[in-house]
């Protein structure tokens, strides 16, 4: 399994900046144009060696004002990240094909036509096809693909940051970027410019990873929360910070939008009175993006590290670790109100599965996924469909109270003999 490493760069000067950013913005227009050519239909079988020759025959690549090896490494990026959305569509056309056809036959023959990307000249899954893949546009000017054997790293002193040297617009002549590690990326690098600082994201093989930290001994089963990240069949709950975090932010972005929405009324109504130069200044001034971004990654960022260290703590002793499989949409059964509604659309359920793996895997912990269904409403004393109340959870029969948020790991014979909560 592959894990991304992001190194930053260490006091970076506004000249050699300015010169990636240049370069950035020139290898957007290259990627905008992979996009519009090729995000179609009409790229389906094309590959990126076939989108070069043929750029670099009809004069295309003359235009672009970057070194060859950089718009090449782009238009390959492009059409990898093309083919991915592309296979991310295959997944429904799958169940419809599962749906209409029932011979053999007819099954083998669509999903091969579907693998080879030869579906085209099937009307059907064609149009199932246009349908869940939709054109894609590309607006990113803020990266550069480098090449593993395109750059080169060096120390100033012994033991010291690692510095990179990547090419720049001019043949033969490198930008020397400081990071603020002393460990050297390696593979093909991804630079990332945002607010005046380069992120050099690189991946490398999660074994290579040395995790110190062991894992427990016991039999954990864990169920996933949004007040808290995870409670474990012992009744701890790790990750309480996580429900307000959410909250808050949920909060915070219904109220700022509803504020940016009035604005946009206005430029609206500016634009249809013909008063442009008013519109374009309160868009530039009031409707731009830069903070908001800002904020998002800062509250990911706090997201993941929630997550992550109330993994490690059911890690700490957890040799066998049993969870929800929550990888499909989640959908309420009854109207829960627009305020809850909106607050579950942000719930992380996501990076809790992956914080699971990832950490599971590099620690030695066993990790099994059992289905979700019915978890929530068996009660493991007697094994029939309680009655729920709020967290708790009543037996019908003989009358056990148990803690909701615990009971879906009772089924699995992993914690037998776990008292019940007093009714």
């Amino acid at each position: 399994m592959k894990v991304t490493r992001i190194a930053y760069s260490n006091n970076l000067n506004r000249g050699k900046y300015g010169q990636l950013t240049e370069q950035a913005h020139r290898l957007g227009v290259v990627r905008a144009l992979v996009w519009r050519r090729y995000g179609s239909v009409s790229g389906v079988g094309i590959s990126d060696r076939q989108i070069r020759d043929q750029w670099l025959s009809d004069g295309t690549a003359t235009a672009f004002g970057v070194l060859a090896n950089a718009w090449k490494e782009t238009v390959r990026d492009a059409v990898a990240d093309i083919k991915a959305s592309r296979e991310a569509a295959k997944v429904l056309v799958r169940k419809a094909i599962h749906r209409r056809y029932h011979t053999e036959k007819e099954l083998r023959d669509a999903y091969t036509a579907l693998k080879r990307d030869t579906w085209t000249n099937d009307p059907f899954l064609c149009r199932l096809m246009r349908k869940h893949w939709r054109r894609g546009v590309s607006r990113t000017v803020n990266q550069i693909v480098v090449r593993s054997d395109q750059y080169r790293t060096f120390t100033l002193t012994k033991g010291g940051n690692v510095w990179l040297a990547v090419p720049s617009l001019v043949r033969r002549k490198m930008i020397s970027i400081p990071l603020n590690t002393t460990v050297a990326p390696t593979g093909t690098l991804r630079l990332v410019l945002r607010d005046g600082r380069v992120e050099v994201h690189y991946a490398i093989d999660s074994p290579d990873l040395h995790e110190m930290r062991p894992c427990g001994v016991a039999k954990v089963g864990v169920d996933k929360g949004y007040s808290e990240v995870l409670t474990d069949s012992e009744g701890t709950h790790h990750g309480q910070e996580l429900g307000n975090l959410l909250r808050a932010e949920s909060d915070h972005l219904k109220t700022k939008n509803a504020r940016r929405a009035r604005i946009r009324a206005v430029v609206e109504r500016a634009r249809t009175a013909g008063d442009h130069a008013k519109a374009d200044r309160i868009t530039v001034n009031n409707l731009g993006t830069i903070k908001r971004d800002r904020r998002r990654r800062r509250f990911a960022s706090r997201v993941r590290t929630v997550t992550f260290t109330a993994v490690h703590a059911v890690v700490d002793k957890a040799k066998h670790i049993v969870a929800e499989d929550l990888s499909r949409p989640f959908v309420p059964r009854k109207k829960l109100g627009k305020n809850t509604n909106r607050r579950l659309a942000a719930w992380t359920k996501g990076i809790t599965a992956e914080a699971l793996a990832h950490v599971s895997e590099r620690r030695g912990s066993a990790l099994t996924l059992v289905n979700a269904a019915y978890t929530s409403q068996v009660v493991p004393c007697c094994r029939i469909l309680g009655k729920r109340q709020g967290d708790w959870l009543h037996c019908t029969h003989c009358g056990d109270v148990w803690v909701a948020s615990m009971e879906m790991v009772y089924g699995f014979d992993l914690i037998r003999g776990f008292a019940p909560a007093s009714g």
